[in-house]
């Protein structure tokens, strides 16, 4: 990646693109999952780099990750790998996949061992009331997480097993560390907020999106979705320049735990309990503390799912041949 020291008037320009663009929800958006796999690349050993990039080769929608990669053959193992972090979100739009219970199974297609979207996977609803140990109402990104990982550790897996595993653990370590991804908030009459999603928000700091829901407000935080190529890793690079590098941790229970925390601490707006009913107005305090836990959240994330692939045997796999 190259590097960029932003100042100045350069620095104000960046920051105003990135949080009043007009930008749409899924997870982190797609800009937050691009940043953390652009941190991850630059911390994985050239060995581990070069894995990834032969398993990624392997997917079936390689070819459409290629495509947005640029022209650059320099940089394209580099491009691919962050593009594949948004690939868990898109399959939500992409007709080739279903959602079980809502639609009929669809065929399956070579190279894919799952041809359901797997919407639960995202996310895991832990009580805000309880403790983070609490077992989950719902969400299965905890499972995930140990499941997917153990997949690409196991050399008995098949090929499309682990070149299906791998983007989703790109992307769900990001999801993650998204406080509202791992929490849910219940009323006095036992009634979920779906993760935020039933709560919604003013915000004056983004006069082109000014209302949203709670859940979208912080998927947004991180920058507008179709954020790419220079402007991406400017953005990137701020960032890590801003946070440092966090305490080492393999953990995936332990960073939902912290996000959880985060979530019952600092994600929701104040008093907004009280009235869960009526549009709450993000404040500039509360605004400017949730981007600067989103940035770090985000950070955190990278350097996690670098360590996590840098893991000894954690990739696993035979180059085949040429």
């Amino acid at each position: 990646m190259k590097t960029y020291r932003l100042t100045g008037r350069a620095a104000r320009g960046i920051w105003a693109l990135i949080f009043f663009a007009p930008i749409q929800a899924l997870a982190w958006n797609a800009a937050g999952h691009r940043i953390i796999a652009a941190i991850a690349w630059e911390q994985l050993r050239s060995d581990v780099r070069s894995e990834v990039t032969v398993l990624l080769q392997q997917h079936p929608d390689h070819a459409r990750w290629l495509k947005r990669a640029g022209e650059d053959e320099r940089e394209r193992d580099r491009r691919v790998f962050i593009e594949a972090s948004t690939w868990p979100d898109e399959i939500r739009k992409d007709k080739r996949f279903y959602s079980a219970g809502i639609e009929n199974p669809t065929p399956t297609l070579p190279g894919f061992p799952d041809m359901e979207r797997r919407r639960d996977w995202h996310y895991v609803n832990i009580p805000l009331n309880a403790t983070p140990d609490t077992t989950p109402l719902s969400g299965q990104i905890d499972r995930q997480l140990v499941a997917l990982s153990a997949t690409l550790r196991n050399p008995d897996s098949e090929q499309s097993e682990r070149t299906y595993a791998l983007p989703w653990i790109i992307h769900l370590v990001g999801d993650a560390h998204q406080p509202l991804h791992t929490s849910v908030r219940l009323d006095a009459e036992g009634r979920w907020d779906k993760l935020g999603n039933r709560l919604e928000v003013r915000n004056p700091f983004n006069t082109r999106k000014p209302v949203s829901t709670l859940h979208a407000f912080w998927d947004d935080l991180p920058g507008p979705p179709w954020l790419r190529g220079d402007t991406l890793d400017q953005v990137t690079h701020a960032l890590m320049e801003a946070h440092p590098r966090p305490a080492r941790s393999s953990s995936s229970q332990r960073w939902i735990e912290e996000s959880w925390r985060i979530a019952r601490d600092d994600g929701y707006p104040p008093e907004s309990d009280k009235t869960p009913d009526m549009v709450q107005t993000i404040t500039e305090a509360f605004f400017e503390n949730s981007r600067e836990i989103a940035n770090r959240r985000i950070v955190e994330a990278g350097h996690r799912l670098a360590g996590l692939l840098n893991q000894p045997k954690n990739l696993s796999y035979p180059i085949p041949p040429a």
